[in-house]
This record gives C-alpha cells, structure tokens and sequence, in this order.
C-alpha cells in the first residue's frame, strides 16, 4: 500500500466510530473517611483493620474524580480560561476576527500550517466585499462579460479573440476623481486590501497583477477578479514564470462565487484548464459554469454542445452531482439564433438571482471557510505531530523520513482510527508527499493539546456567531442597500424589457381594463353550465371544475383562496373567472401570487365599486358585457 493515495479504499471495514460504553455504576477511586465528633473517640489501629471502609457508588452522570491534583489543576485551570473567555462581539466579523486570532492563528504557526496550505487571514479577510472570480480559456468571453456587467470599460482591459488579458486583474470600487490603476507590487502593501498574503507568490507574478479602480454602483457591493486566459494546445507548453495553478487556488479559498466560463464552440479542456478546475476543488460549492456564446449556434446543435460539455466536465471534476450550467450569450451584441431568446432570459434572470445573494450572504460564507480553515489545521497538527514521534533520536533519519513519505496513506488512515476525524478532511495525498520532502521531521513540533483545545473551543463557539449571523438577517430583510445595484442589474428594470414584464399573474398592471375580461365570454358560459343559484356557485361545485386542470389540490387551494376574495366561501361570476384565469397562470408555467395583485382584485370588489351587470343569460355569451357604477360617479353626475 505504500505510495498509494487511496485512502478510503485502506480503511478497514470493521472500523466504526462509536461512544465508549458508559458504566452505571462507578467506583470512586478515593475513600471516603468518616467525621470525627469531638466526643467521639477515634478507633484503635486494630479495629480500623477490621472493619472495612465503605464502597461509595457514584452515580452514572457524575464525572469520574481525577486521580491526581495535577489532573484537578489542569480542570480548574481550563474552567478559569473559558470564563475567562467571555467576550461579546456586536457583529461576526469581528468576532470571527478575534477568534482566528486567539484560537486558530497560534495552532496554524506552530505547525507551519502556512507553508503547507494556505497563508495566514489578514484582517481585510474577514471585512472586504464579496468576491467573483473569472475563470477560463482566451477568448470565452471572461473580460467581456466584466464589461456586460458593469456596463462600462475599465483601468486595464482589453478584448480580443487571441490571449489579450495576460495577468490577473481585481476591479475594486473607487470614486469617479480616484479612478485608475495600482500595480501588483504597490497593490500587496496596501494594509486596506485582502491581497497582502499574494508577495508569497513572488515578483514574477506581481508584475502581473493589476488593481482596477472605476466608479461603478455595482463594485460598491461586489470585487470582481478577472484572470488570464489558459493556454490550450501547443501554448500551454511555455512556462508562466510563476504558480498559476497556486494563486488560483489562492483566490478560490476566499472568493465568494467561482465562474467557470466556456466557449460554445470550444469546449476542448487543456492540461493546464484540468489542472485549474482540480485546483478549485474544496471549493464547488462556489463554482457556477457559464455556457458563453451560446446565441451563435441553433436549437438542435446547442443540444449537442450542452452534452458535451457535461460529457467533458464529468471526466475532469469527477462527482456524481451535476454542475449548474448557465445558457447564454453575456454581452450587448444582437442574437444570431433567436429562437432561444427566451431561454436566455430565464438562464440571464437565474443568474443574477444567484449573485444578488452574495452581499446578504458574505458574513455566513467567510464563517464557513473559517470553519473549513479549523478543520484542515486539525489534521494538519495530527500528521505532523505523528511524523515527529516516529523520527528517531540519532540514527537512520533519511532512511525513516523516507519510509514515513512512502506510507503517508497508511498514516492518514492511522490517524483516523485514533481521532475518528472524517477522510474528507484530510489534505492531498500526493501533494502531502511532494511538500514533506524537503522538511527535516526530526524539527517538526510535537503534538500540543492545549493548541488543539483552543481550536475546538473555536468551533464550539462558532454557534454563537451563527446566532449573530440570523440577527443580522433579519435586520437586513427589506433593506435594498444588500442588493447588487447598477449595470446589467438594473438595465431593464422599471421597463417593459424587465423579466415577466406583462407574464403570468404580473399581466395587465398598469392597464384601466381588467385582464381577465379577455376571456370572459369563454368563463360565463361554463358559469352558466354550473348552475348557479342565487348568482354564485359552491366549493363542491366549483371543485368539480377546477379539478379539470389536473393541478395538485395544494396549488388548487392557493387558487381559491386568491379569487375568493369576499371570503364567504362562494364563487360568484367575478371570483369564478378570476379562478379561472389564474388557473390559467398556473397551466403556462408561471408561479402564482402569494397575496392578490392589486390589478387582478375584481373592479366589483375594490373599494367604492357599488355593483356590475353581466348579461350572463344571453345566449351569445361573446357579446357579455360590463359596467359599473361608482358611489362617487353617480353622486357627480346628480
């Protein structure tokens, strides 16, 4: 097994994490002495010898005593520093923020944890906006669709069908007298910024980075990072001069939604392209695909191209979940094919839906990662500590660092038996193995508990900052502040071009007529066929009807209880079409109103109406008119 990375495959079957079993009864290991009245006499040594000091039974929910005063010291001592630690924080970021850096930070430079995984959180981390990472092969459309979003240019950017954007590109938000740029090596000492830790990666790349400054209402919400696009072919031989595949897994441990853009008609996925999507990979829960260009080809070949892209994606991302593809073409260019207008929208609309969450979210994102963070780092002082007891004290240290790297698979699962933590938790095998070799184990730390019991005391009161997270929920609800505004976001709002402008339950705003008049005729004629008594028709009969459209009786129910407006549990003429026609809605795909739109309410039931006439006795149902009176008309016009 040695050299292997299969790690779910070495572990035993019989091996199950189970609670030790608990006694009922438990012996106190110390005795108790009985006490001596003044008195009373104490026995004589013979006596003592004779009579045996009574069994004290404990019950089974009391702890065991400790056996020692060290052990008694170490209880008192750890219950003194949880009271200790009782500090409030008025929102999560700073109390995510102080605890990293009490709890999390000293375990993660004791371990050299930061050379291994990740560099260490600055205090950006936890306060900077949302971020959007762009990610893709040249030419599909990463720094148009930036454009499309913004619906402007920026400090930077070129476009082009050959590899234009070479470097990587953060579009922050800045007044309209501070627009302009900020190189990489300017950009990393910017104690404001979230970008400090990226000197890691070394002047080669910091050349190419760049810090975009524009006035733009929708980076007050959001930071968008854009990337240069992968090589494919002959191209990805030569070298970046820098870890491309790092500073993008960089960037995946802190963005808040990861966009995987691909040409419609490029689906091919280089060796460096394989190599970035394994780089994001931790992180899928963050990545949404983009079908780009999608308006270039017809319905029956874009079929074809939206399986073979899933065909591709599930040879490189290698999980049985299916990735959310969105269809579309982002840009302002006019449809070549449009025959699928409308399922551009709908992909276009599900889109910015999703990224419209991400304000609201940041806090309970930034949360998780930390989280993640905790647990990474547990393992992490898990195997290093365990390399440091096996190394010997003088001979043979090459030879068994040697044979450590070779069975690191076997450590990993030896280290699940005895701390029980999940395989999922534990770090690339392979990537473990290379990063080992050039570290003496013989200097690695033992392993500290008091570091381990810091980080745990961190995830237990990560529940406390959970219950600021939903406080601040619920202060955000109604507040538009929390919505991504400006650019492509609110290009057709307000206007007939906006999604369901004049669709399903949103038809007819705005008009005098009333839209469910359209159909009247075809609605008093099965009125009439009801038999109605007294003008109105009951639930059982009305049911009888409306169970026709085949709809569930959970979405029936919503139906009547949106057209029965006067709530006497009777349908007459008006409540009978506006059932109808919202059955209708519902039958077209459209979802139905939780409350009656103002411009669906009958013009019989709204305030001020006094009373209509239909001729529903007419035999020429298409000629059924109507008409109402007022209070206020008929006063004027007496």
């Amino acid at each position: 097994m040695a050299g292997e990375c299969n790690i779910e495959s070495s572990i035993p079957h019989q091996v199950r994490i189970s609670n030790p079993p608990s006694s009922s009864r438990i012996k106190s290991p110390i005795p108790l002495k009985p006490k001596l009245d003044d008195k009373q006499s104490p026995e004589p040594p013979e006596a003592r010898k004779q009579s045996p000091v009574p069994e004290v039974i404990l019950p089974s929910t009391m702890p065991t005593p400790p056996k020692s005063k060290r052990e008694q010291a170490q209880i008192l001592k750890g219950y003194k520093a949880d009271k200790k630690d009782t500090k409030v924080f008025e929102n999560v970021t700073d109390g995510l923020r102080h605890l990293y850096r009490t709890k999390l930070y000293p375990l993660e430079e004791h371990y050299k944890f930061h050379d291994f995984h990740s560099p260490p959180l600055d205090d950006p981390d936890f306060t900077a906006k949302p971020m959007v990472l762009l990610v893709g092969q040249y030419s599909t459309g990463k720094t148009t669709f930036i454009r499309y979003l913004l619906e402007r240019d920026f400090p930077g950017m070129r476009i082009g069908p050959e590899p234009t954007t070479d470097g990587f590109i953060a579009i922050v938000h800045k007044e309209k007298e501070q627009e302009g740029t900020i190189p990489g090596n300017a950009l990393v000492v910017d104690n404001d910024r979230q970008f400090r830790s990226l000197s890691y990666f070394g002047n080669a790349f910091l050349n190419r980075l760049l810090c975009a400054k524009v006035d733009s209402p929708v980076l007050e919400s959001i930071t968008i990072i854009d990337t240069p696009g992968i090589l494919s072919g002959e191209k990805q031989r030569v070298q970046r001069g820098y870890d491309f595949v790092g500073v993008l897994e960089w960037f995946a441990h802190r963005v808040d939604r990861i966009i995987l853009l691909f040409d419609a008609h490029k689906l091919d996925i280089s060796d460096e392209f394989r190599r970035a999507i394994e780089a994001l990979k931790g992180n899928d829960d963050k990545i949404r695909i983009i079908l780009n260009k999608s308006d270039r080809i017809d319905q029956q070949e874009l079929m074809r191209v939206y399986g073979a892209l899933m065909w591709s994606l599930g040879k490189v991302v290698n999980t049985p979940e299916v990735a959310r593809v969105y269809i579309g073409s982002f840009w302002n260019e006019p449809l070549h094919c449009d025959a699928n207008r409308r399922l551009f929208e709908l992909e276009h609309q599900d889109l910015f839906n999703d990224l419209q969450t991400l304000p609201r979210n940041a806090a309970l994102r930034k949360l998780n990662d930390v989280l993640k963070r905790c647990r990474l780092a547990i393992v992490h002082a898990h195997v290093i500590a365990y390399l440091r007891s096996q190394m010997p004290t003088f001979m043979g240290k090459d030879k068994t660092k040697h044979r450590l790297i070779e069975t690191l698979p076997d450590i990993y699962v030896e280290i699940m038996k005895t701390t029980h933590i999940p395989v999922g938790d534990f770090p690339n095998c392979k990537k473990m193995q290379e990063q080992l070799k050039t570290y003496d184990f013989s200097k690695f730390p033992a392993m500290n508990k008091k570091l381990l019991e810091g980080v745990y005391m961190m995830q237990q009161k990560a529940s406390d900052l959970l219950k600021l997270v939903h406080n601040e929920d619920m202060l955000k609800v109604g507040e538009e502040a929390q919505k991504i505004r400006g650019g492509a976001f609110d290009g057709d709002n307000m206007t007939p071009f906006a999604h369901g402008f004049d669709e399903g339950a949103k038809a007819g705003v705005g008009e005098t007529r009333w839209i469910v008049e359209d159909k009247m005729a075809e609605y008093i004629r099965i009125f009439n066929a009801l038999n109605p008594l007294d003008g109105k028709i009951s639930g059982s009969v009305a049911k009888s009807e409306m169970l026709k459209s085949k709809l569930p009786n959970s979405m029936l129910g919503r139906v009547w209880k949106l057209a029965d407006v006067d709530k006497d549990g009777k349908l007459d003429i008006d409540e009978f079409a506006l059932a109808m026609h919202l059955i209708n809605v519902r039958l077209e795909g459209h979802e139905l109103p939780l409350e009656l739109p103002e411009h669906l309410i009958p013009p019989t039931k709204r305030l001020g109406v006094k009373n209509n006439v239909y001729n529903t006795d007419s035999p020429d149902s298409g000629s059924a008119k109507f008409s109402s009176v007022s209070d206020n008309s008929a006063s004027h016009h007496r």
